[in-house]
């Protein structure tokens, strides 16, 4: 099972910022980002995610961005909708809309504020899983959800066969059981360490930065992974200076930034994220026109 589903899921896959005009939804833009993914050799477009502003997102917003991003797609990199809530039932209908929408995958946060035990995350999981046919990710944050997923809570979730893996925000699917590793997909949302990440054995990355450099995080995924960790190394230290830069405000109002530097989409956020200073801006600016030899074509704004 842990091949094929590699296969669907890919090993890069980018949680896709959601562009607005106006506090609207600009779906013309996003099916451009999405098309720019892909042709950039991104596995995997995650949406409606915390990157994708998908707790301010309406109903209505959530299924035509789903339904944008599956019809872009067509079948040659996966689309997963990002569907957790802290309430079950909530979980569910929206994995259940996700697949109705052709999603091929949801991406299911352990439940967030609400801070339930190891028993209560088990038995969300379980019940998701037995409502729906929509295979998922578990999104494994614990500093956005002050819960995490207890390596027991992972063992105990293993035989059901529609959770394909986890992303972990740092570094613990190194410390997990070998047939836990094996078992599961284990993907890095950390930008910063997704190379330590990949060197100790984890598949792949969720990443953000992807949103502006999908040929370079692509590279560097297939570096690691093909062993030439020199050329990989060289290449993250390249890339520190953008993933810092974007790293220093709420994510995705530096994402949206870069974007408009590189491609004049607009930077626009919605509360309660807002757009960046002075100084943050600069800061973006400086490490796009670091890499300006792979891509040449930097506006100054």
């Amino acid at each position: 099972m842990r091949m094929d589903t590699k296969l669907r899921l890919g090993t890069v896959i980018t949680a896709l910022v959601t562009p607005f005009r106006n506090d609207r939804l600009d779906l013309a833009t996003l099916e451009r980002l999405a098309e720019r993914q892909i042709n950039s050799g991104i596995d995997g477009l995650a949406v409606c995610t915390v990157t994708g502003e998908g707790p301010t997102l309406s109903a209505t917003e959530r299924a035509a961005i789903i339904r944008s991003c599956v019809r872009v797609a067509a079948g040659r990199v996966a689309v997963i909708a990002a569907t957790g809530t802290n309430a079950t039932s909530t979980t569910i209908a929206l994995t259940l809309e996700a697949q109705k929408l052709g999603a091929d995958a949801a991406l299911i946060t352990v439940p967030y504020y609400s801070k339930p035990g190891q028993k209560g995350i088990v038995h969300h999981f379980a019940e998701v899983a037995a409502a729906s046919d929509l295979p998922f990710l578990i999104d494994d944050s614990p500093s956005r959800c002050a819960s995490s997923l207890a390596p027991e809570s992972l063992e105990a979730l293993a035989s059901l066969e529609s959770i394909l893996g986890v992303v972990h925000a740092g570094d613990a699917a190194v410390r997990l059981q070998p047939h836990l590793l094996e078992r599961f997909v284990h993907l890095s949302s950390d930008d910063s360490s997704a190379l330590s990440f990949l060197a100790c054995g984890g598949d792949g990355m969720l990443a953000s930065g992807t949103n502006v450099e999908p040929r370079l995080f692509s590279s560097l995924y297939r570096l690691a992974k093909a062993g030439n960790i020199a050329a990989a190394t060289a290449l993250h230290a390249r890339l520190q200076p953008l993933i810092r830069a974007l790293a220093e405000d709420a994510s995705p109002a530096p994402i949206k930034y870069a974007l408009h530097v590189l491609l004049g989409t607009l930077p626009d956020v919605r509360l309660p994220m807002v757009g960046l200073e002075a100084t943050e801006k600069a800061a973006v600016f400086a490490s796009l026109t670091g890499l300006a030899e792979s891509r040449p074509h930097v506006r100054a704004v």
